[in-house]
């Protein structure tokens, strides 16, 4: 099992360990609920550094890029992001991803999941048919996400980069804590602000950031948080999770990703994405609240009132934020409508829930 340079750190904050797709990463510090709410009303440090990055370089990056992406690369310009997805051959998704525009035409940044960092290197090197540059910088970089409405104000003394106005999806370079070559990016898995900070692990770095975060920050009811909280963080706003809600069996059409799909270019599995947008798809992922008492849990069942299983859950907890259980899940486009009744197998009983609006936090 992997640690990030940040493990002792963790390990010294007592937080609860598990490993996640082959790290030693910490899950929770003082509960999953009191993670939640400091994101959600103030701020907190996630260390999500065994998340995968690539570097693509040379004339022919961006055309790499736009063969293997949904998203149409071609708009982004140098210090901006964009949420893609990597398509396979049959109709699914190999992963989705975020795509930086370091240089335009010439270098970017792919992040990718950590599970999936050796299937996405493989499936897009088989594309690379122009000599593309390319470097897998996993395993040397850091990634920390500092969520929250106050995230920026807090961290905004340790940097000259203009943090607390960078536009959602934008980044910038800069030093960050005395540490040059930090990458700053307005960008993140909980909807409740702040910024992720990509930087390599050399001469103390980690160390040296960790610590100048929690020493502004701390003051100023800065947390650490576990990736327990991530995962209702992102549920309450509708962020699917790679295996969860998209998989090599989803397609962006049924997971609602549709806008993340342009047809302008060609890419795998493109015919049959655009013959779905045509004819429409026969099952969507859904947000659903749970009206009997319950929680819906990973791949049970979805019914109707009748009995008939019409579709699965992806994904479920009790929201912190609402002080209800919610859940995302595929279910037959006939039952997908707003207000529609569904109910969830657990165990022997059906659980009534029904179909409300993504993001759950309006």
């Amino acid at each position: 099992m992997k640690n990030t340079p940040f493990t002792q750190k963790h390990i010294a904050l007592g937080a609860k360990m598990a490993p996640f797709a082959g790290y030693n990463m910490p899950i929770s510090y003082t509960g999953i609920n009191d993670e939640h709410q400091a994101v959600r009303t103030n701020a907190g440090v996630f260390d999500v550094s065994h998340m995968g990055e690539f570097i693509l370089k040379g004339e022919h990056a961006l055309d790499l890029i736009q063969r293997v992406t949904t998203n149409d690369a071609s708009k982004l310009t140098a210090g901006k992001a964009q949420y893609s997805s990597l398509p396979n051959n049959e109709g699914g998704l190999v992963d989705d991803l975020l795509v930086y525009c370091i240089e335009e035409n010439n270098v970017y940044m792919l992040v990718v999941n950590a599970s999936n960092i050796e299937k996405d290197w493989n499936w897009i090197s088989q594309f690379n048919t122009k000599g593309v540059e390319m470097h897998d910088i996993s395993d040397k970089t850091c990634l920390l996400a500092i969520q929250g409405p106050n995230a920026t104000s807090i961290l905004q003394p340790l940097t000259d980069v203009d943090i607390v106005n960078l536009k959602y999806y934008t980044f910038a370079k800069g030093v960050f804590a005395g540490v040059p070559n930090v990458v700053i990016s307005a960008t993140g898995y909980t909807g409740a602000g702040g910024i992720e900070i990509y930087f390599e692990d050399k001469d103390g770095a980690a160390e040296k950031i960790w610590d100048a975060i929690f020493a502004a920050g701390g003051p100023k009811g800065l947390k650490p948080i576990g990736l327990g909280a991530r995962d209702t963080l992102r549920l309450e706003m509708g962020f699917c999770l790679y295996g969860n809600d998209i998989d090599d069996r989803t397609s962006p059409m049924e997971a609602g990703l549709g806008w993340i799909t342009k047809f302008t270019k060609d890419f795998p599995s493109r015919a049959i994405f655009e013959k779905q947008k045509a004819e429409g798809v026969s099952r969507k992922l859904v947000g659903f609240e749970m009206i009997d008492k319950g929680i819906a849990r990973h791949d049970y069942e979805i019914k109707d009132a009748a009995g008939n299983v019409i579709g699965r859950v992806t994904s479920g907890t009790q929201s912190p934020s609402l002080g209800k259980a919610i859940g995302l899940g595929y279910v037959n486009t006939t039952n997908a409508a707003l207000d529609s009744e569904i109910f969830i197998a657990v165990r022997d009983k059906a659980l009534k829930a029904k179909v409300v609006k993504v993001p759950f936090l309006g």
